[in-house]
């Protein structure tokens, strides 16, 4: 029989620390501006922000620390497919949205035509991606 813990267990008892949420933020900025302004630079020496690469192990450092300190508490009383879950109702719909610009962008664009040749590959990793869970 599974037991079944409401969402008021879960309210936060510890402090937030903004300046982590801030902290992920630039970081991500960073990698955006990066990326922004790599097409325009001649040479690396143009590039204004030519080390913004390193805020992604910076961000995911710090991300892994913030879903750590978030959970620590709640180990004793969620699964392991209950955060899984939580984590997946969170993230998605970034996801998605994520899939619908870069799709939307990508024919804007005017990118190479797709000729649908790679479906079946990305199928079959597909398959064997889901089977990992």
């Amino acid at each position: 029989m599974t037991k079944l813990v409401s969402a008021a267990s879960f309210a936060d008892t510890k402090p937030h620390y903004d300046i982590l949420d801030g902290l992920r933020g630039i970081a991500a900025l960073m990698v955006l501006i990066y990326h922004l302004f790599e097409g325009f630079a001649t040479s690396p020496s143009d590039q204004i922000w030519n080390h913004g690469y390193l805020a992604v192990p910076f961000f995911f450092i710090l991300s892994g620390f913030v879903i750590g300190y978030a959970y620590d508490d709640r180990w004793n009383r969620m699964s392991i497919g209950e955060f899984c879950k939580r984590r997946l109702i969170r993230l998605h719909p970034m996801v998605i949205a994520g899939v619908v610009l870069g799709t939307i962008s990508f024919l804007v664009q005017g990118s190479v035509k797709w000729d649908g040749s790679h479906v079946a590959t990305s199928l079959v990793m597909l398959a064997m991606l889901c089977t990992m869970f």
